[in-house]
């Protein structure tokens, strides 16, 4: 697992390949700034070798140029996948400021925002992948409040119980073991990204 931790967030993302291939099919990528902290995680279509070559188109575009608007990125993220196999993608950036998520997904990709209030926010994505195709994107911002926490996860982990996951007050290292523990399964590439802000 890889463990981050600045002033206003703490991140830990896990990664698991499919059983049988050299490379992960999933690519994540995640920085923060004074200002904000921006994340990725794109899921490319199959696995192995072309998945992996998809995934990581998105997430080179993200690194380079995660200065710029989540629909923006998007948008450069689903041309750069012309010609290439596709991939689902999540992007999401957190503005420390002002306290407000800004947050796009095409494809089978989950978020969840877990509120130190007790409120459990779940954008719907929208279906399909990113393929350098004409795509329409949903975009949305909405707040967050001190302490809360985030997971996004691709679809090759399953969660039942998300809400009392999210709501412990256990340390986040305990509860990404927790996750990680309770998904065994080696049939697809996984990847999850918890994080706490505050």
């Amino acid at each position: 697992m890889k463990h981050f931790q600045a002033q206003k967030i703490e991140v830990i993302a896990h990664q698991r390949t499919k059983e049988g291939n050299l490379q992960c099919g999933d690519c994540y990528f995640f920085t923060t700034t004074d200002d904000y902290f921006i994340c990725v995680l794109a899921d490319g279509l199959g696995s192995g070798e072309y998945a992996f070559d998809s995934a990581a188109t998105v997430v080179n575009i993200v690194e380079q140029f995660h200065h710029e608007d989540v629909e923006v990125l998007m948008n450069r993220c689903n041309n750069a996948l012309m010609l290439k196999r596709g991939a689902a993608v999540a992007i999401f950036k957190v503005f420390y400021r002002i306290q407000e998520f800004e947050y796009s997904c095409v494809g089978n990709i989950r978020f969840f925002l877990y509120s130190s209030s007790g409120k459990l926010t779940y954008p719907l994505p929208v279906t399909g992948y990113l393929s350098g195709k004409p795509q329409k994107f949903h975009t949305q911002r909405y707040s967050y409040e001190t302490d809360s926490k985030f997971l996004v996860y691709s679809d090759g982990f399953r969660y039942q119980r998300l809400k009392s996951i999210l709501s412990t007050l256990r340390p986040l290292e305990q509860i990404a073991e927790d996750i990680k523990r309770t998904n065994p399964n080696t049939t697809d590439d996984a990847t999850f990204i918890i994080g706490n802000l505050q």
